[in-house]
């Protein structure tokens, strides 16, 4: 089963308030910010879930794309956001556990989300399947992944290989690539997978 919202919702919260993000670099990630940059159509309707402080949807904002919707199931990130960028509409700040939301986007950006899912068989098929149910027809999941031992303690991240993630989603998307990134950040050398995956 997913947890539950509420668990989900206190434990996000607890962390930001204590600062406890080791995953937040401050700005956007390296990978995504040169795949935003080849990105023509700035009306593409954008989803970023369990986007934390959102950098990446700052950064879209910015330059010129104004269809990005961020969802959280922690309140103070998307609030931290909307500091950043008060022009952010605040109907696109989305409150929400991802597996209640039920919208459709052209594009979803991940940013590590799916490994601070607890990696049981059925939360990494449910994000499958539920990714593909938000995306348009050739809609695109597009992003990063940790390549990093899979960690079944409580402590998030708990990563996982390319081999499993795409065990998971292959059912659902079409592969156009899924490779160790190049450009991450030194911190992070060796430990994200960048993939592009289109609806089936």
């Amino acid at each position: 089963m997913m947890n539950t919202d509420s668990f989900e919702r206190n434990y996000w919260n607890q962390r930001y308030r204590e600062a406890a993000t080791g995953w937040d670099i401050g700005r956007p990630s390296t990978p995504l910010v040169a795949y935003i940059n080849q990105l023509k159509d700035k009306t593409l309707k954008i989803l970023i879930p369990g986007a934390g402080n959102a950098y990446e949807a700052e950064y879209l904002f910015n330059n010129g794309f104004k269809n990005v919707f961020v969802l959280d199931i922690a309140k103070l990130p998307l609030e931290n956001l909307q500091c950043r960028v008060p022009h952010f509409p605040s109907n696109q700040l989305i409150h929400e556990n991802l597996f209640s939301h039920k919208n459709t986007y052209d594009l979803i950006l991940e940013q590590t989300f799916f490994c601070a899912l607890e990696p049981t068989q059925i939360n990494r098929d449910t994000y499958a399947k539920h990714m593909h149910s938000l995306l348009n027809a050739h809609g695109k999941l597009a992003g990063l992944w940790f390549n990093i031992p899979l960690n079944k303690a409580s402590e998030r991240p708990f990563g996982g290989t390319r081999e499993m993630y795409l065990n998971h989603l292959t059912p659902y998307f079409e592969v156009q690539c899924f490779e160790h990134c190049y450009n991450s950040i030194p911190a992070r050398k060796e430990n994200e997978l960048f993939g592009i995956f289109t609806k089936k």
